[in-house]
């Protein structure tokens, strides 16, 4: 099997050092696979090359909507999620895991597959599984198994991968999410077919010009869950938001950081295409290599779209079941290898791991631990009379989440505090590259904030100052305030004293207004909050200027 996987692939050198003993700490083991002289490197394509074929594809793809254009089609979209779970430990051995160690760091001979050794699972893998399953709304396995799904490939040392096959550890679950309001809003529940447990396979490194591949098998046994949908999405801005929200699902409950960049959260989409009102699902294709959700959007669109112009042209037995990789320069899918199917792998029960039993007092027990999930969240939100943007904002990171209902909770208004947080404060952190739990802002004196502005004691304007100087050095609202007397002036005598100087020592622009310009009004109120430091109170000093301004001369 071997030599038919090494075909056209000349295995240069295994090189393992040290030799004088196996130490996960101190051994680095590289198995490095070198192309034959002959073989043609990939082609390299400038960048400005791939500018000019990503503008070109834009043009291309640049029509009404992709259900307009069908032509009594529908598309048939579901996705396979996997999520490498936040353990300490591996799966099935006692080495940690960290994103970016040094190759070959973080292994061992059970992780390795070197004969003689035998799994033994983490059962925090198992709480993570049914803790994220109950939040699926899934129906619990009270036993099931681990497989051994046989596959050969460089980075996966057993020839094999321990995963769960006919008995997973959760069925028929679903989802519900709300679709952005700028692409036309909405409500969607998509199902949820299957959540299992398995390990993770190593990495490949492969080299800048192309000529070899180096193993890294730190992330082999990494605990993974794999989600599979049901066949329920339609389009590509669909899935990004089922992905999107399963992302944010993972991280409400702490399971995993999601993070996509570091693979913590990968997901295979399969795209088939078939005339609307027929049951039988067309050819279905798999795509990867995804790795943002705007990505994912546009891949299954393309895809979608070149099935469709296949079917039109009356080529559609070129449709084949396949898996394609997303070209994200090209802004297009390529054929990677025709996909295997279930007899290919050649399940059969791991025989080294017992059957998983949970109970249901253990199931209740994760059931009460499971925080307030992003749907909950959202629908709390919309009952504060918040508007859609506004929820679907606040609601996206749970970090944000927190801090806004512990604003709320010291005493601050829904609507005043989420439009501090979506504006000055969401622009600041953008701005820095921050997130809310990095900033020295507290829940508290935002609340502080609003009450002293809503109370007159500042004026907004005063506000936004305290505020960037709460978020970049702390401190509170009140001796900010008592330090820089901004106490704000609402002594109606002390403004009207400082709109006359200002009406007297500006003569021509109060002739001006009142011969009609009378937009001049702003620059005297400009004036006179410049006489006072900010702290003119804005609505008096805008009467007491406006009676002024309107008197008879």
């Amino acid at each position: 099997m071997a030599s038919i996987f090494f075909q056209g692939i000349r295995s240069n050198q295994l090189i393992v050092y040290p030799l004088a003993h196996f130490s996960r700490i101190q051994t680095a083991v590289y198995c490095t696979l070198q192309r034959p002289q002959g073989q043609a490197r990939p082609q390299e394509v400038s960048f400005q090359e791939q500018r000019k074929v990503q503008q070109t594809s834009s043009q291309t793809t640049t029509r009404k909507p992709l259900e307009q254009n069908m032509q009594g089609y529908e598309a048939i979209i579901g996705i396979e999620t996997h999520v490498q779970l936040s353990t300490v430990t591996k799966a099935f051995c006692s080495c940690p895991y960290f994103y970016g160690s040094p190759p070959n760091t973080a292994i061992c001979p059970v992780c390795m597959g070197l004969p003689g050794t035998l799994p033994v699972l983490n059962s925090k893998v198992v709480d993570f599984a049914v803790k994220l399953a109950l939040a699926l709304n899934c129906e619990l396995s009270v036993t099931s198994k681990f497989d051994r799904k046989q596959y050969f490939y460089p980075d996966l040392p057993k020839g094999y991968q321990i995963s769960q096959f006919d008995i997973p550890i959760a069925t028929k679950g679903f989802i519900d999410l709300d679709l952005p309001v700028e692409f036309g809003g909405g409500h969607k529940r998509f199902g949820i077919t299957r959540v299992h447990m398995e390990e993770d396979a190593g990495k490949l490194l492969h080299s800048d010009n192309g000529s070899y591949s180096q193993v890294d098998l730190n992330r082999a046994g990494v605990p993974l869950l794999e989600i599979v949908s049901e066949p329920d999405m339609r389009s590509g801005l669909e899935a990004a938001e089922y992905a999107a929200e399963l992302q944010r699902l993972v991280r409400y409950l702490g399971v995993s950081n999601g993070n996509m960049q570091e693979g913590s959260l990968r997901c295979d989409v399969n795209v088939s295409i078939r005339p609307r009102g027929q049951l039988e699902l067309g050819t279905k294709v798999e795509i990867k290599n995804m790795n943002s959700f705007s990505a994912m959007n546009r891949a299954i669109d393309y895809e979608i779209s070149r099935q469709f112009l296949l079917h039109s042209q009356g080529q559609s037995d070129q449709i084949v079941q396949e898996t394609r990789l997303w070209e994200e320069g090209y802004q297009k899918t390529v054929t990677m290898r025709k996909k295997e199917g279930l007899a290919d792998y050649r399940y059969f029960p791991e025989p080294d791991l017992p059957e998983v039993v949970v109970t249901e007092d253990y199931i209740e027990n994760i059931r009460s631990s499971l925080p307030e999930l992003p749907e909950l969240k959202r629908r709390r939100y919309e009952k504060m009379g918040l508007s859609m943007q506004d929820v679907l904002f606040l609601a996206d990171d749970i970090s944000v989440a927190n801090f806004f209902d512990s604003t709320l909770e010291n005493g601050a208004e829904a609507k005043l505090a989420a439009n501090w947080i979506m504006g000055d404060i969401a622009a600041y952190l953008k701005n820095e590259h921050l997130s809310i739990d990095e900033v020295k802002l507290t829940p508290q004196e935002l609340a502080e904030l609003i009450s002293s502005i809503k109370g007159g004691i500042i004026s907004g304007k005063i506000g936004k100052e305290i505020l960037f100087e709460l978020i970049a050095k702390g401190g509170t609202v009140q001796k900010i305030i008592e330090e820089k007397d901004l106490v704000q002036i609402a002594d109606p005598g002390a403004i009207e004293a400082m709109v006359d100087k200002i009406l007297e020592e500006n003569p021509k622009q109060l002739q001006q207004y009142r011969g009609g310009k009378t937009k001049l009004q702003g620059f005297f109120a400009g004036q006179v909050m410049k006489e006072s430091k900010g702290k003119a109170n804005p609505t008096l000093l805008n009467k007491i200027l406006s009676e002024k301004l309107n008197a008879n001369s």
